[in-house]
């Protein structure tokens, strides 16, 4: 099983390399909104709701794709610089990074039947496109590997963390896997390295407590600023985690977590509100500067293991992969 704790200096040398423009195999699209939620705005034409819709994009990119074919009706008839605006109608388009970074590390599939595929997802791979990466994701991986089209994530995980994943492969089942996260008929396991409070080791240190040392950590979590971020906030909890300290080396911790809700970066939030923020969090405690991936120093975060009865077989499944190096 591949372990993202152990790279090498050339993979961070090689991945800045290998960037290169790209565009996704699979195209992405937006609903045109209905008059009543454009908020008293009035478009003659696509592509003036392309421009105003997606401002972060130059008017000139948007005419360039569609002279070049890449903006389509669902039915497959190009779009033009001069079609006209249909609400309610799915426009078609291919999104374009002018440097995708190729990330030098593989998923492993752990298991397959017709209805889902179990993969170990490697850190710094995003499930679906995103941002910088239109093929350099998970599920592009998988439809080339599989050839089958259809495969989707069941639920999230995010670039940065590595681990079990569940996705799906047969549309007519795919809502019954999603309902398991719905439903909290999933359990997950994570594993996480941080570093321990001094006041945590000075107990260790003089017998006053022992391992394994149990958290329960219900919050509410709301989005910070940036958005993309999130952070505690007053009021009713809702978000709960339950952690382990397991081992000690040094005044590293190995900890181990169980997600009972499924909030945006809730573990790396609910370790922060310990006071011990995973090894390697660019987000937390405090949010680096953007800048390209350093493949040598993924989060020490890691989805160990998926157990849940599968849906539509009735089979009780129990996956995992290799622990984080300690």
């Amino acid at each position: 099983m591949p372990n993202s704790a152990n790279y090498s200096k050339s993979h961070t040398q090689s991945a800045s390399k290998t960037a290169t423009a790209a565009i996704a195999a699979q195209p992405s699209y937006i609903v045109l909104p209905r008059a009543t939620e454009l908020a008293g705005k009035q478009y003659q034409t696509v592509l003036a709701f392309l421009v105003d819709h997606f401002q972060q994009i130059d008017i000139s990119v948007w005419q360039q794709r569609i002279n070049d074919g890449k903006v389509h009706w669902l039915n497959g008839e190009l779009i033009t610089a001069d079609s006209a605006y249909q609400a309610t109608a799915r426009v078609y388009y291919y999104r374009e990074v002018l440097a995708e970074t190729q990330v030098p590390f593989a998923e492993q599939v752990l298991y397959q039947d017709s209805h889902t595929i179990i993969v170990y997802k490697p850190h710094f791979l995003p499930v679906t496109p995103g941002g910088n990466y239109v093929n350099e994701c998970l599920v592009h991986r998988l439809r080339i590997a599989t050839q089958i089209d259809t495969v989707a994530p069941a639920h999230r995980l995010d670039k940065d963390t590595a681990g079990v994943m569940l996705m799906t492969l047969n549309p007519q089942t795919r809502h019954a896997y999603h309902q398991l996260f719905l439903d909290g008929n999933i359990t997950k396991n994570y594993q996480a390295i941080a570093k321990i409070t001094p006041q945590l080791l000075t107990q260790l240190a003089d017998n006053s407590c022992a391992l394994p040392i149990h958290w329960t950590v219900k919050n509410r979590i709301a989005p910070a600023n940036p958005s993309f971020t999130m952070q505690v906030i007053e009021g009713e909890a809702n978000s709960h985690s339950e952690i382990s300290l397991v081992a000690v080396k040094g005044d590293l911790g190995l900890f181990e977590l169980s997600p009972i809700t499924g909030k945006t970066h809730q573990l790396r939030v609910h370790m922060l509100s310990l006071g011990m923020p995973i090894i390697n969090d660019r987000f937390y405690p405090v949010l680096q500067p953007k800048g390209p991936d350093n493949f040598d120093k993924p989060l020490q975060l890691l989805a160990k293991r998926l157990r849940f009865i599968d849906p539509v077989s009735g089979i009780e499944q129990d996956f995992q992969c290799q622990g984080l190096a300690f």
